[in-house]
Order: structure tokens, then C-alpha cells, then sequence
């Protein structure tokens, strides 16, 4: 989730068109009597080719081997299926055109559900939200304590124009997280906003501040709606789609969706997901 501009949504048009650095990942096994829960089509039969961006806690390279909540998702949907994964390291502008240049099957990397993307890539149903979340000392969530307060937000997320529209002066926004970090630290500001993910991996060995999942707010439509995040795939592949699907709303439905995100120090309730929608 990092900001909208480099998180999930900033690849923007410029993921759509840069391809960057890849390296391929060895395959996983998959045990002779698997019976797959689907049947789809991948590049290389019996291979589920998957680019990998460095966006932690989501996915990265850790000693080699491909981590991440993402990586937990991705692989439980092949082993489902009976596939095997090719895990290909790429750049974050080059996940999604690993994709569209059938490089890769699916991408990973917490990208939005746009209409932008639903126009190149196959789009799922939403595995989770990007969560808006506050960096405060004290455990701010409320938007309405935070209008008595000087507030900061990388720019570039869904939140940003409306919070401007509800703090006026007390908003400042950063080009980058290290800005707003920096105010936050000096005093000048006393809540910082981010995505959950990004915020919680950028402070999760500092003590001094505490990262949680603002309240809804109605003048906040971001605190309502959240970003929702799918895995883009292959475009005009149905089969894979509705696999991909089936195995959203069972992982959903037996807790394994919920269970990653914490794992990984995510919020649970980022799996509450809501009904499909894409941000125009």
C-alpha cells in the first residue's frame, strides 16, 4: 500500500509502460496426486509465473527467497491449483508490465483495483484494503480529535483531498514519508497519516509512536471505502479469473485471508473488503 503514486496505485501510467530489472525465482513442487480446484491456462503449462516487487510487508526478496503477505496469497492459490510458482524479482514499475507483455502470469506488489488497470490486466475480486492509518504518539484515530491538531500526510493517497478539505491549515502534505516523519519528530505536526502496511513496516522497531486504523468518517471517503486490492493477471483470462475468484471468497470464509494479514502485522479488518468496486 505505500502512498497511491508508488504503493499501489502511482505505478500509475508509468507501470503500465516501464518494464525495469526481473530476474526469475525457482518453482515450487506441486505433489503428483494434486487434484487442482480449477483448470486455467498459464505461459508455461503446469506454472503459475508470478513478478515480484520489493513492498514490504506485501512482498520482497528476504535471503533469496520471495516473503510477504502477497507471496502467502499467491502460493496458496497455486497449490491449489496445482501449480507450481516461478517467482520473477522485478522492479515495482515493472510488475504489472511483466504482465501485459505475458512475461508473467499475475503480478504482486498491493495494486489497486482501477479502471485504469481493468483496461490492460485481468482484475479479481479484492483480497484487502489499504487501510488508512494514523502515526501518532498517543493512538489518534478519530479524524474528529485530529481537527484540533496539526495533521500530515504523504500526498498522492485517496485521503489527501478530502482531509484538506476537513483540517485547511492544520494539513500539511509531503512529498515522502521521510518529510512527514521528520515533522513528526521535530513536534511540528502531531499525527502523521499513511497506508497501514507502509507505515507499520517503515516504524514497526520504533517505539515512540503508535500505528492504527483511523475511524470511518463520511467526510473521509477513503476511511469509509479503502482501496481495494486484487492480483492483476493476464488479461481475457476468464478461467484464471474465476479461479482466482473461488479461491478469494474460500479464503476469505475460512479466515486464511484475515490470518496472513496479521501474520505479516497487518490489520485484520483490512479483509473486510467490501463488494467489489474500482476507483475511477
Amino acid at each position: 500500500m505505500k502512498k497511491l503514486m508508488s504503493y499501489a496505485g502511482a505505478v500509475g501510467v508509468a507501470a503500465l509502460v516501464l518494464s525495469g530489472c526481473e530476474s526469475s525465482g525457482g518453482d515450487t513442487d506441486v505433489a503428483e496426486d494434486c487434484t487442482p480446484a480449477s483448470e486455467f491456462e498459464t505461459i508455461t503449462d503446469g506454472t503459475l509465473t508470478v513478478s515480484v516487487p520489493e513492498l514490504p510487508p506485501f512482498t520482497q526478496y528476504a535471503d533469496g527467497e520471495p516473503v510477504g503477505a502477497d507471496i502467502d496469497y499467491v502460493a496458496a492459490f497455486a497449490e491449489a491449483n496445482c501449480k507450481s510458482v516461478n517467482w520473477m524479482q522485478t522492479q515495482y514499475a515493472g510488475a504489472i508490465p511483466a504482465v501485459t507483455e505475458n512475461r508473467a502470469d499475475m503480478a504482486t506488489g498491493a495494486f489497486y483495483r482501477t479502471e485504469e488497470r481493468d483496461a490492460v490486466v485481468g482484475l479479481g475480486d479484492p483480497v484487502y484494503v489499504d487501510t488508512m492509518a494514523s502515526i501518532s504518539a498517543d493512538g489518534v484515530t478519530s479524524i474528529a480529535d485530529m481537527e484540533e491538531m496539526n495533521v500530515g500526510s504523504v500526498d498522492g493517497y485517496l485521503w489527501v483531498t478530502d482531509m484538506n478539505e476537513v483540517l485547511g491549515d492544520s494539513f500539511t502534505i509531503y512529498p515522502s514519508a521521510v518529510e512527514m516523519q521528520a515533522d513528526l519528530d521535530a513536534g511540528r505536526i502531531d499525527v502523521g497519516l499513511d497506508s497501514f502496511g507502509s507505515a507499520g513496516e517503515r516504524l514497526k522497531d520504533n517505539d515512540e509512536y503508535t500505528v492504527e486504523t483511523v475511524e470511518s468518517d463520511d467526510r473521509v471517503a477513503a476511511s469509509v471505502e479503502p482501496a481495494q486490492i486484487t492480483f492483476p493477471h493476464t488479461q481475457d483470462n476468464d478461467a484464471m479469473t474465476e479461479a482466482l475468484n473461488e479461491w478469494v471468497a474460500t479464503a476469505h470464509e475460512d479466515g486464511t485471508i484475515a490470518e496472513v494479514l496479521e501474520s505479516h502485522g497487518l490489520p485484520a479488518e483490512s479483509a473486510d473488503t467490501g463488494e467489489p468496486r474500482l476507483i475511477g
